[in-house]
This record gives structure tokens, C-alpha cells and sequence, in this order.
């Protein structure tokens, strides 16, 4: 086995052991609708979990289906929306129910390129309903991701951007283990918001510390690239 591949294996049977655990409960965990999963991924783009949770089973029980939310009027969208901000988003979500109902007959695409296609769906949100809601092996990239990525394998701070991206694209692909996915990428996300944390990380106890190549981290910098300032998303 080379040192990539043995590399890699660690952080996967380290991560999902530490998961078992660790997982948070959260309610869009509790479904694999992919309506439920769009929204949730939707809400959480620029917001965190903690203000997403009571807003996120508000919006459902006011609007449980795609046919509901075609119908949603702008104004009434926005206050059911309220705090969360970023009052743009609803109204994306309205646009890709009224498309999907219109142009793929009342379901959310399961294709990469289906939901690429529409309004407010980037490569994040793509892969994230693709991993959550069809259980497809399909990487994903946040912040938290990105950052447990850059530090774990040592993508270096000073590569340009766009190369950058492209690094932990390829890693967010290469982690997963074949037919777990929806399990490797909840890890990761949780992983990165408990564990290997923008500020003070918790590198003493950290499970992944023994082959992680920063470790350990004194300085408080984050050592992942710079992305579009959502947590989920584009």
C-alpha cells in the first residue's frame, strides 16, 4: 500500500470512528427527502447550525412540499424566513421548486448536472444533495471540510486559489469510502466544527493528530484556502 493510500485510509477509519460517537443529531438527518435536504442545505449557506434548526422546521411545517413552495408569495416567504438573513435564498428556493415541477416532473433531479442547472444550486449543494438525499458517493466542500482537508493532508497556504480548490476537490473525492459517502461527509462536517476548529483546534485530543500533517497547531491559523465566506453553497 502506498503512503497516499495508507494515508488516506487512516483518516477514514479514525473519522467514522470518531463519528460513531460524536455525531450530532440534527433534523435534516432525520429524512433523506430530497425537498427536506435542499432546503436544509439552502438554509445553512451562510448560517449557522444553531439559528437553521427551529427556522428550518418552521419553514417545513408552512411549506411541506414543492407544490407549497411554488405557490409561496415573495412577501410572506421573506417573513417565515425571517432572522436568517440573506433574503435572496427563499426566493431561490421558490425558482427551483417552480422549475422542478415544471421542467422534471415534481422531483428534484438526481444527476449532478440536473441540479448544477438551476438557480442557486452550486457544486457544494449538488454534492450535498446528491450525498444526503440518493446516499451517492459525491464529495463536498464547506468550510469546515476544507479546513480538516487542508490541515489533515497538508495542502499548502501559499498555492494559488484556484489550485487550491482543485487540491481539495480531488481530496473531498478521493476520502470517501466506496458506498459511504453520506456517512464520510457528515463526519467530516462535523469533525470540523468540534474538533478541528478555525480558532483553537483541539489538537491534544484530536483522533486524526498522529497522522495529520500540521499537527500540531499553535499559531491559530486556519491553513485552508480562502472560499466565498458561506458555509455551504456555490
Amino acid at each position: 500500500m502506498t503512503a497516499r493510500a495508507t494515508s488516506l485510509r487512516t483518516f477514514q477509519q479514525r473519522l467514522l470512528a470518531w463519528y460513531r460517537v460524536h455525531q450530532r443529531r440534527l433534523p435534516w438527518r432525520e429524512t433523506r427527502d430530497p425537498y427536506k435536504i435542499l432546503v436544509s442545505e439552502i438554509m445553512l449557506q451562510q448560517t449557522q447550525v444553531e439559528r437553521v434548526t427551529p427556522k428550518y422546521r418552521e419553514f417545513l411545517r408552512r411549506y411541506p412540499t414543492l407544490q407549497a413552495l411554488a405557490r409561496a408569495r415573495a412577501a410572506e416567504l421573506r417573513r417565515v424566513w425571517y432572522p436568517l438573513g440573506y433574503n435572496v435564498r427563499p426566493l431561490r428556493l421558490r425558482r427551483i421548486a417552480r422549475s422542478v415541477l415544471r421542467d422534471h416532473d415534481g422531483r428534484i433531479p438526481d444527476s449532478y448536472d440536473g441540479l448544477i442547472a438551476m438557480d442557486g444550486i452550486g457544486r457544494y449543494t449538488a454534492g450535498a444533495v446528491l450525498s444526503f438525499a440518493f446516499e451517492r458517493d459525491a464529495p463536498i466542500l464547506d468550510t469546515n471540510v476544507a479546513r480538516l482537508l487542508a490541515r489533515y493532508f497538508g495542502v499548502r497556504g501559499d498555492l494559488k486559489v484556484a489550485r487550491r480548490q482543485q487540491r481539495l476537490w480531488q481530496l473531498a473525492e478521493a476520502v470517501i469510502p466506496e458506498g459511504q459517502g453520506y456517512t464520510i461527509n457528515q463526519a467530516m462536517m462535523d469533525f470540523g466544527a468540534a474538533v478541528c476548529t478555525a480558532r483553537a483546534p483541539r489538537c491534544p485530543s484530536c483522533a486524526l493528530r498522529r497522522a495529520c500533517r500540521s499537527f500540531p497547531l499553535t499559531d491559530g491559523t486556519t491553513q485552508a484556502p480562502p472560499l466565498r465566506r458561506r458555509r455551504r453553497g456555490h
